[in-house]
């Protein structure tokens, strides 16, 4: 019994590492695109290009984490 309350607690604390760490890395892309814009404002499309392609890739692996962390709660 004791097993399945341990279990939830750690898919709970492990989705919401995920989140958290996948909040902070957008939010640092945003911050630097926003700085290489303002140095080089002519290559603004290409740096919003690569940080919403960043941006993608880094919430797949957090829906991934989290799918990951309810299925070994679930058990």
């Amino acid at each position: 019994m004791e097993a399945i309350g341990l279990s939830y607690l750690a898919a709970g604390l492990g989705a919401g590492l995920a989140v958290i760490g996948a909040g902070i890395g957008i939010g640092r892309i945003g911050g630097q695109a926003m700085e290489g814009t303002a140095r080089q404002p002519e290559a603004a499309n290409d740096i919003r290009t690569t940080m919403i392609i960043s941006a993608a890739l880094i919430e797949g692996v957090a829906l991934f984490g989290l799918v990951v962390c309810f299925l070994l709660g679930v058990k």
